[in-house]
C-alpha cells in the first residue's frame, strides 16, 4: 500500500551532499514546521530526469516559494555524490535540495518502488511528486510508469 494524501512521511534518513562531505538528514526534522515540495526521479542523469522534470523545478522554483512552498527538493535512489554532481551540472544548487536515499529505505516506505531492473537499475523510487507540510502529504501526483505529466513543477503549481 503506497502513501495517500493525509498521511505523516514516514521516518527515514536521506543523505545530502555537502561542503563538508555527505550528511543524514532525518525525514521528520526535514519536513517539521514547514511545507516542502518533494519530486522523486527514478534516476539522476536519466534522459525524461535530466531533461525535463529537474530543470522545471529548478526554473519554477520562484513561482513555487510564491504560492507558499518554503523548499524544493528531489530524492532518488542515488547516493549523494551522484545527486551533488547532477545538482552542479543542472545549476539547482540554491533552488532544490537534493536528498539520496541511496538504499531506497524512503520510497519503499512510502510505498512508490519501481523494479528498473530491465535498465540495469534495480530497485528505484517511481517518478511522482508531493507537497508535504509540517510533515503530512498535502498534494501527491504519482505517474503511470513511463510517463511525465502530473509530477511536473506545472502541473504542481496549477494546483497551489
Amino acid at each position: 500500500m503506497s502513501i495517500s494524501v493525509g498521511d505523516k512521511i514516514p521516518q527515514a534518513t536521506f543523505i545530502k551532499a555537502t561542503s563538508d562531505g555527505p550528511q543524514p538528514v532525518d525525514s521528520e526534522t526535514f519536513f517539521k514546521g514547514r511545507k516542502i515540495a518533494l519530486f522523486s526521479v527514478p534516476g539522476a542523469f536519466t534522459p525524461t530526469c535530466s531533461a525535463r522534470h529537474l530543470p522545471g523545478y529548478v526554473d519554477k522554483a520562484g513561482e513555487l516559494a510564491a504560492k507558499g512552498i518554503d523548499e524544493v527538493a528531489c530524492t532518488a535512489v542515488n547516493d549523494a555524490f551522484v545527486m551533488g554532481a547532477w545538482s552542479k551540472s543542472a545549476d539547482a544548487t540554491d533552488k532544490v535540495t537534493m536528498l539520496a536515499d541511496g538504499n531506497g529505505d524512503f520510497a519503499e516506505a512510502l510505498g512508490l518502488t519501481m523494479d528498473g531492473s530491465k535498465f540495469g537499475m534495480g530497485k528505484r523510487g517511481q517518478r511522482f511528486s508531493m507537497v508535504v507540510n509540517d510533515g503530512v502529504v498535502e498534494q501527491l501526483n504519482v505517474e503511470e510508469p513511463g510517463a511525465f505529466n502530473v509530477s511536473s513543477a506545472d502541473y504542481m503549481l496549477e494546483r497551489l
